[in-house]
């Protein structure tokens, strides 16, 4: 005998064992780049950008999206109808509040 008594034979993992190992590591590597992405991945990462000189933060408005979207990103804890009538009146949009796509916005300040 050599060796300890307790030797053990190398693990030998079956096709279905090794399709669970591959499918759990593929599961995991994914939710990790999940989360260093971050959910700015799901929401398309907005690009928000200083305005000409004194205006505040601007966002370009992205195709289909509507104030209601634009006010609930920028201040996720607030009630979005206040900072949907906050963006109409600092953007002049009074009677029409409708977006177009690549219009820019004025932010509120924080």
């Amino acid at each position: 005998m050599s060796g300890s008594a307790h030797e053990h034979a190398p693990i030998r993992l079956t096709r279905r064992g090794r399709a669970v190992v591959v499918s759990f590591v593929a599961t995991v590597t994914l939710f990790g780049l999940w989360l260093t992405v971050g959910s700015g991945a799901l929401a398309g990462g907005r690009e928000v950008h200083r305005g000409p000189s004194g205006q505040g933060e601007m966002v370009v408005v992205e195709p289909g999206e509507t104030l209601w979207e634009i006010a609930a990103g920028f201040d996720p804890g607030a009630d979005p109808r206040i900072i949907v009538q906050r963006l109409i009146d600092l953007n002049g949009l009074g009677g029409d509040p409708t977006v177009q796509p690549g219009q820019h916005l004025r932010l509120p300040a924080g």
